[in-house]
């Protein structure tokens, strides 16, 4: 991966094999980090996005290097299967990863929130952490943890992601219906 930086806006430039076998196109959505971008450019092998500053203030992507490693999806096309729980690729915040702790098979990633995300996540319930659809495994107020089994671990970029890191955080979107529709419903 390469960056291009201007204040607070970016151009990323992504090299993977798989862009060999989707072929993406000039206006396509692709998933990296688990943010949804605009394909602005394709040459063969490579795909660029440009990042706006909201996005830049919201995600992790300011903090990616020349040379990172990203989680990347395509977008999903209406007529494939669902499998795991809808991720839109909106990202709602980032979270610090405060502790990492091997359970066996899994690594079990604990990660701190901003308060005003609290209420969106839920023990058992889904989270999106760079893209990575999970389920959380423990919810406290501030904080919630998800297990990995191996292949997350070695497939995606959670494997590596070290205490201290920040990722991005897409809660649930049925959750947000939910509060959303309880926070209107006390205002009137």
């Amino acid at each position: 991966m390469s960056i291009t930086r201007q204040a607070e806006t970016a151009k990323l430039t992504v090299s993977s094999p798989l862009f060999t076998q989707l072929n993406p196109q000039l206006g396509d959505s692709f998933a990296i980090n688990g943010i949804c971008l605009t394909v602005t450019a394709v040459v063969p092998g490579q795909l660029c996005v440009d990042v706006m500053p909201e996005t830049t203030r919201l995600t992790n992507l300011g903090q990616l290097k020349k040379g990172d490693t990203v989680n990347l999806e395509p977008a999903l096309g209406a007529t494939e299967r669902l499998d795991g729980h809808f991720v839109l690729g909106h990202v709602d915040t980032t979270a610090k990863l405060v502790q990492r702790v091997e359970d066996q098979n899994a690594s079990v990633l604990t990660f701190k929130i901003a308060p005003e995300y609290d209420d969106y996540i839920v023990k058992k319930g889904s989270i999106a952490i760079d893209g990575v659809s999970l389920t959380v495994t423990q919810s406290e107020p501030y904080q919630f943890s998800v297990s990995l089994i191996p292949y997350t671990q070695n497939q995606t970029t959670l494997g590596k992601r070290q205490v201290g890191d920040l990722v991005n955080i897409e809660t649930d979107v049925l959750g947000k219906y939910i509060v959303g529709a309880q926070r209107k419903e006390a205002i009137q």
